[in-house]
């Protein structure tokens, strides 16, 4: 009954370390804050009224730009925290807390690395861009709300477990994934990595990952049957088109990640072995399909962007979008083939020349669409009356910094 209950929880479980003493007093003080301000202002029924159980896409983008801040300061502080460590441990400064270079140990360590890139990829930046869509989305399109309103409150509360999940090591479970943002196996499983730090990991991104599947059916169905009367898809502003290929992509992924986290999930606690080094299992699998998922993902993220640069450029340009065929075939141009490149991501797994360079070549034709989306942003702004504005330069910025790191 014990185990049925605690599971691999004991009493080791609880804060005694600095960092899980800390942030489990941290979460404290902030939450006893919140709770003080909130009864001192008698608003309780009204946060219950108004937004916890709103069905408002307006307020429910709103509730995901708090969170997503809330985590980009908690992904934030990891990343001063890894600062820190390199630069202590590259200056030679005697080490404390038992660690013998900086002032982290090598497993703290990693598992603030891999904490961050869940945080941001996963808490912050889906965050954001699912803010963003909520938020204007329905008003591009003219639709009063969404597909479905209750559709829409579930994958965000979804969101918000998957937050609570991935800071519940502070108070319980002592430590979190060791192995790196995407927890490549075998390192994942029950032989390399026995603790419940790889459970949380398996958790946060599950419970958060089905909200985001139904958030994407969602919003497919909002924008192909609720547009307003005489809005063809072909008269669709570019943002409505980046969100539309942006969930459809979601929801192709998505399943797949799910599917992935539960089979490891079955491998740590069922002993059974998809992803494992011996008996039949191959841990290759395990990249093949993360990375499935993991590479078009940083699609997700940039073609709302990309939608939110052409409405900018053509609003700070005093003149419509250049060729607006060019840059909707571009948008879905870049989904498509965005699903066909995850092996450039460990070319020397050993598939084969044929298979390299199938993907080396796709990686190359996805900088087509992508080029065809730049040079109509270039030719929006060619002779426009520019307006010189913080939205029209953080553009110009974003553009050659994703073309040169892609």
């Amino acid at each position: 009954m014990k185990e049925l209950i605690l599971g691999r929880l004991d009493a080791h479980a609880l804060p005694h370390e600095w960092f899980t003493i800390g942030g489990t007093v941290a979460f404290a003080l902030m939450a006893v804050f919140a709770v003080v301000v909130i009864t001192r202002l008698k608003r309780w029924k009204w946060l219950w009224r108004e937004w916890f159980t709103s069905v408002d896409p307006k307020k429910i983008g709103i509730m995901y730009f708090l969170v997503a801040g809330f985590m980009l300061l908690r992904g934030g502080l990891d990343a001063i925290m890894i600062w820190l460590q390199q630069s202590l441990g590259s200056s030679n400064v005697p080490g404390f807390l038992e660690s013998q270079h900086g002032y982290l140990s090598a497993d703290h360590f990693q598992q603030i690395f891999t904490a961050h890139g869940n945080i941001m990829v996963f808490f912050v930046a889906m965050g954001f861009v699912f803010g963003l869509i909520n938020y204007i989305v329905p008003l591009q399109i003219g639709a009063r709300d969404l597909a479905s309103p209750f559709l829409n409150t579930l994958g965000f509360w979804l969101y918000v477990g998957g937050v609570i999940m991935v800071n519940m090591f502070f108070a319980l479970g002592g430590e979190y994934a060791a192995t790196g943002w995407l927890a490549i196996a075998p390192l994942s499983g029950r032989e390399f990595s026995p603790g419940v730090g790889v459970d949380y990991w398996i958790w946060s991104l599950q419970i958060s990952g089905i909200g985001t599947t139904l958030a994407g059916i969602n919003f497919i169905m909002t924008i192909l049957k609720m547009r307003a009367p005489g809005m063809t898809l072909w008269k669709m502003p570019m943002f409505t088109w980046g969100s539309l290929c942006s969930m459809l992509m979601v929801v192709t992924i998505f399943p797949l990640l799910t599917a992935t986290l539960a089979l490891l999930f079955i491998d740590r606690y069922f002993g059974t072995h998809f992803f494992t080094t011996d008996l039949g299992g191959n841990a290759m699998m395990y990249t093949n399909l993360i990375w499935m998922w993991g590479h078009p993902e940083v699609y997700v993220l940039v073609l709302p962007g990309f939608g939110v640069f052409s409405e900018v450029v053509a609003t700070f340009s005093r003149k419509p979008i250049a060729s607006y065929t060019s840059q909707v075939l571009g948008m879905i141009g870049v989904s498509a083939f965005a699903l066909s490149v995850w092996l450039h991501h460990f070319f020397t797994m050993g598939a084969g020349a044929d298979v390299n360079a199938f993907f080396g070549v796709m990686t190359m034709v996805i900088a087509i669409p992508t080029s065809v989306l730049v040079f109509g942003w270039i030719a929006t702004m060619y002779k426009g009356r520019i307006r010189f504005t913080r939205p029209c330069c953080g553009s110009w910025v974003s553009s050659p910094h994703f073309r040169s790191g892609g």
